[in-house]
């Protein structure tokens, strides 16, 4: 099997091919935008995501498995997905691919980050062996990646800290077992949702959202207005409510979550969550 074919997102040029779920070449978001949206947590991008998305809310760009921050002290990760599959426990893919990783390398440092390396592991739910450790998370950091989200398994938990590395997994395990690059720049399947290469992947303890490519424009804006439509209005009333008869403060949450959901209405045609 030649390197292409190991990587079908990979045009005969080298470059990823765009699909459905990548953004736009000519509607990048720019590293400053990237920095404002790394500064709210990823269920504040899901309420701006929410508000101009097409898609089910419900199946679509959210992992539906639970997943685990290993770093939560590290606040939320932004980057484009570079894709990998892996299977620890058969040793066979080293023998059929002496080159995958050295290939799946190039791969990686072929794509603009900052990047996400997102892991389908073929062992789950009964996981050998880890792709991460302090070698690999180093290196990875060193080909522009900010972090992981792997269904299966990390180790050296305070080295790959150490490197700045940030990792959502499902657990901790001791072995690397047999594992190398299976397949990458290609489609994989992670705690329960499907991720393509390009993808804008937003993450941290809670969980991540892949947004899809037609959402990317909007996303900033959108979480920017539903953060400060939270702020002026039922989380003000809350906030504000000490003291206040019951009667009365109930009312005040009435009123401003018909405030709340006015706004979002005026603004993008929904109501919201309020």
């Amino acid at each position: 099997m030649d390197e292409l074919a190991r990587h079908p997102s990979i045009a005969p040029d080298g470059k990823v091919k765009a699909n459905w779920l990548m953004p736009q070449a000519n509607i990048p978001l720019s590293h400053g935008d990237l920095l404002q949206l790394k500064r709210w947590n990823t269920p504040t991008i899901y309420n701006g995501w929410e508000q101009i998305t097409k898609h089910d809310r419900t199946k679509h760009a959210i992992n539906l498995e639970e997943t685990r921050d290993f770093m939560p002290q590290m606040g939320p990760m932004i980057g484009y997905a570079v894709t990998v599959v892996i299977e620890p426990s058969n040793p066979m893919h080293r023998e059929t691919n002496p080159k995958a990783w050295s290939e799946y390398r190039h791969y990686v440092a072929g794509v603009p980050g900052p990047k996400i390396v997102v892991v389908q592991d073929l062992d789950k739910p009964h996981v050998i062996g880890s792709l991460w450790g302090e070698v690999n998370s180093n290196t990875h950091r060193a080909l522009g990646c900010v972090g992981t989200i792997t269904d299966g398994a990390i180790r050296d938990l305070d080295e790959m800290t150490n490197a700045g590395f940030k990792a959502i997994a499902r657990r901790l395990c001791v072995g690397h077992a047999w594992v190398c690059p299976v397949r990458w720049g290609c489609s994989v399947e992670v705690f329960g949702q499907r991720n393509e290469p390009g993808q804008l992947i937003h993450a941290d303890k809670h969980g991540f959202l892949a947004i899809p490519n037609e959402d990317v424009p909007g996303l900033l804006e959108s979480s920017r207005f539903m953060d400060a439509n939270e702020c002026n209005t039922v989380i003000a009333a809350a906030r504000g409510g000490a003291g206040l008869p019951i009667e009365e403060l109930l009312k005040r949450l009435d009123d401003a979550s018909a405030a709340f959901g006015a706004a979002a209405k005026k603004h993008f045609g929904r109501t919201g969550e309020w």
